[in-house]
């Protein structure tokens, strides 16, 4: 607790340790990904471009934690190296669906594995039923954090 005794103890604050394990990760990751040219942005974005081919520009920024403005650049960037491609006119309506090249999904490739090796580790020291109470446990805490009224 705070010296006044307000505030919450940091010893145990789930939501504390959470940011902490949250700010753990993404240091790991970047150690991992720098080598390879890439942020966590810029992997998140290709993974989720794996598994939701034609993805918006805005949905990628939802799904990757980041503005639109940062995606857009992103995106910039990644048609320029050739890892994704964007039609020039939207099919219909405004949306301009987002794919990975073949040159995109080789990167994602190298990224993937680098990115397990992390997980990996961090996982390292639980059993497979602590892994999925983990998991539960987690999903569980977005759900009610979501669903919850402000």
């Amino acid at each position: 607790m705070g010296q006044d005794g307000a505030g919450i103890d940091l010893d145990t604050s789930l939501g504390y340790l959470l940011k902490e394990a949250s700010s753990a990760l993404r240091t790991a990751m970047d150690d991992v990904l720098r080598p390879l040219g890439m942020s966590v942005t810029h992997y998140a974005c290709l993974e989720l471009l794996a598994q939701r081919p034609g993805a918006s520009s805005a949905g990628l920024a939802r799904g990757t934690f980041v503005t639109r403005q940062t995606m857009h650049v992103l995106l910039q960037a990644l048609e320029r190296d050739g890892e994704v491609v964007r039609p020039t006119a939207a099919p219909t309506g405004r949306v301009l669906p987002v794919q990975l090249t073949a040159h995109g999904r080789r990167r994602l490739a190298q990224a993937s594995a680098a990115v397990r090796t992390v997980e990996d580790r961090m996982l390292s020291g639980l059993t497979t039923t602590e892994r999925a109470d983990a998991l539960r446990v987690l999903r569980a805490m977005v759900r009610a954090l979501r669903d919850t009224p402000r």
